[in-house]
């Protein structure tokens, strides 16, 4: 969509971004970079800081519901993981919100312009125009299409296989994992310990360790690659 977008393309966008606005003068200025900036028009740039703390508020809602015995630093760690300019600029680019984004210059500009902190930015905009159009109702729509799944599969500041399964569990609405010692072997100064994990609903899974707590954090870890929470590394 270019500046001025017809309406065929604004309701295109709508479509993607799963709200039709009231005021459509709203998402035209959520769309137009400083570049584009004319008499009587705005950028998206005051749009853009009121999203943003909008996404904020949303995101930070949503992780207290879904970890509910987390901590202060590990939601404010899973904040900030959320709302950063790349996650911004991952839906962005998933909603094409570059390709309606109204500049100024030739297309060398334009290539220039879609860059992370310009879609990060468009992306936050376009949250707070919706706010302004709908109120924080379908802003709360909007966030929950677009991060719930970012949320859950984000293993954690810990990289921590126990904490992780916990977590994830919970906002699965499992009961807590629980761990069982299968086997010990070895002498005392160099054991061998298997443990099996289970999760509610789930099938067990395994890891062996030099340590309980190791045998535990392979258990949890193998857990969470078959159910596809984390991935493998390659």
């Amino acid at each position: 969509m270019k500046a001025g977008g017809g309406e065929p393309a604004l309701a295109a966008l709508e479509g993607r971004i799963g709200y039709t606005f009231v005021d459509r003068s709203l998402i035209r200025t959520a769309l137009t970079h400083a570049s584009a900036v004319t008499a009587g028009k705005d950028s998206y740039q005051r749009l853009e800081f009121l999203g943003d703390r909008v996404l904020g508020l949303i995101v930070t809602e949503m992780l207290l519901e879904a970890y509910p015995k987390a901590a202060e630093g590990e939601l404010s760690r899973r904040l900030a993981e959320l709302v950063r300019k790349e996650a911004c600029a991952e839906v962005a680019v998933a909603l094409d919100l570059g390709g309606a984004l109204a500049f100024g210059g030739g297309r060398g500009k334009t290539t220039t312009l879609h860059t992370i902190n310009v879609l990060g930015d468009v992306c936050e905009a376009v949250i707070g125009a919706i706010h302004l159009d709908g109120g924080i109702e379908p802003a709360r729509r909007f966030v929950a299409a677009n991060w719930h799944d970012k949320m859950l599969a984000w293993p954690g500041p810990h990289n921590n296989a126990k904490v992780t399964l916990q977590e994830w569990a919970q906002s699965k609405g499992y009961k807590l994992p629980t761990y069982a010692i299968l086997t010990k072997i070895g002498p005392d100064h160099e054991p061998r310990f298997e443990v099996e994990v289970k999760v509610e609903a789930l099938a067990p899974a395994r890891g062996e360790g030099r340590t309980r707590r190791e045998a535990e954090t392979a258990a949890a870890g193998a857990l969470l690659l078959r159910e596809g929470v984390w991935q493998a590394e390659t």
